[in-house]
C-alpha cells in the first residue's frame, strides 16, 4: 500500500495519507507499517488504554526529524473519537481516549508513534491503579546490571507480599508495574514508590540511584519513581518507540530476563509472540493489590502521607 487511500472500519471511514512516508530510515519502515501494526495489535493494547487520558509523541517526518508531544486533542479530531477534559495548572486540556480500533488507526495515520497513558482511569482520575518503577540505565550500564536491579526490586516486593509485573521499555531499560486498588492518592503512591526505590539504591549504591540529573546519577541506573504523579505518563504496553528497529515496549515473564534483550521486540516480531504467549500484562489489569500490609512491614509512620 502506498500513497493515500480510504478504508472503512467499524462503520467509520478513515482517510489514510502518505502511507509510503519513511518513519524509520535505517529499516525503511513506513507509516503504512505503523498503521498496520497498531491495527493488528489493537485487541492486546486496547485494555491498557481504556478510559485513560492519552499523550502521544508524533513524528510526522520520521524518527530522525522533529517531533512533538500532543496532550490536547487537535481541532481536526474526528467527532467520533471521544476526549476527556481535565483542568490543570495551564488550563483545560482535552485528552484523547482510545475506545475502538478505528480510533487507534486514525491516530497512527497522524504519525503518533508513542502512546503514553495516565496511570489512572477517568472514573478514578485522582487515584492511580498501578505504580511504575522505570529502570533507566546510563550508557555505561550493562543489561545484566539492569536485570540485577529488577530482580532485587521483585524480591523486595515479594517480601512485602506484593506481586510485580515486567515489561521492556522499548529502549534500553525495564518497567516494573505494581497494580493497586485505586483508592490511594498520587502523593501517597509516590511516597511509597520513593521509599522502595531508595531501599533498592541503599542495597546496590554503586549501580542504582534515585538522582534524576545526569550529572549526579553518573554511571548508574536511575530508578525513576517520579512518574507516579497526576498527569504523568509512561509508554503503554505494546507501544512502538521512536528507536532504530521500531522497537516495542513488551511485557515479558520474569523467567525470560536472562534470555532476552530489549531490542528483540519490534513491530516485526511482537505480533507473532502475542499469538504464542498472549498478553502477559493481563494481570496488571486484574491483580489489584492493597498497600497497607507493606506499609506496616516497612514501618511507615502514620503521620506520613501514607
Amino acid at each position: 500500500m502506498t500513497g493515500s487511500t480510504t478504508i472503512a472500519i467499524e462503520g467509520r471511514e478513515i482517510q489514510l495519507t502518505n502511507l509510503d512516508r519513511i518513519l524509520w530510515p535505517e529499516q525503511g519502515y513506513t507509516k503504512h507499517d505503523l498503521v498496520e501494526y497498531y491495527g493488528a495489535v489493537f485487541s492486546f493494547i486496547s485494555p491498557h488504554l481504556r478510559q485513560r487520558p492519552l499523550v502521544f509523541t508524533r513524528y510526522p517526518n520520521g524518527i530522525k526529524e522533529a517531533s512533538f508531544y500532543q496532550k490536547n486533542a487537535p481541532q481536526y479530531l474526528p467527532e467520533w473519537i471521544r476526549t476527556f477534559a481535565w483542568a490543570g495548572s495551564k488550563g483545560i486540556k482535552h485528552y484523547v481516549l482510545v475506545e475502538a480500533q478505528a480510533d487507534l488507526i486514525w491516530l497512527a495515520n497522524q504519525a503518533c508513534i508513542e502512546i503514553h497513558p495516565w496511570m489512572s482511569q477517568t472514573f478514578t482520575i485522582e487515584n492511580p491503579d498501578y505504580i511504575v518503577f522505570d529502570l533507566d540505565p546510563s550508557e555505561q550500564n550493562t543489561f545484566e546490571e539492569i536485570v540485577s536491579v529488577a530482580r532485587l526490586l521483585k524480591d523486595l516486593m515479594g517480601k512485602l507480599g506484593l506481586d510485580v509485573y515486567l515489561k521492556t521499555s522499548g529502549s534500553k531499560g525495564l518497567h516494573i508495574y505494581l497494580p493497586i486498588v485505586p483508592r490511594y492518592s498520587y502523593s501517597q503512591v509516590r511516597s511509597f514508590a520513593q521509599m522502595i526505590a531508595q531501599l533498592i539504591c541503599n542495597v546496590v549504591p554503586d549501580i542504582a540511584t534515585i538522582q534524576r540529573s545526569l550529572q549526579h546519577r553518573g554511571k548508574r541506573i536511575y530508578v525513576d519513581y517520579l512518574q507516579n504523579g497526576l498527569g504523568k505518563t509512561i509508554c503503554a504496553p505494546y507501544s512502538v518507540r521512536p528507536r532504530d528497529g521500531a522497537t516495542v515496549s513488551t511485557p515479558i515473564g520474569w523467567q525470560e530476563l536472562e534470555s532476552i534483550r530489549p531490542g528483540d521486540f519490534t513491530i516485526r516480531t511482537v505480533l507473532e509472540r502475542l499469538k504464542k504467549v498472549g498478553d502477559l500484562f493481563q494481570e496488571v489489569l486484574n491483580d489489584r493489590q492493597e498497600l497497607e500490609k507493606a506499609i506496616k512491614i516497612l514501618g511507615i509512620s502514620q503521620r506520613s502521607e501514607l
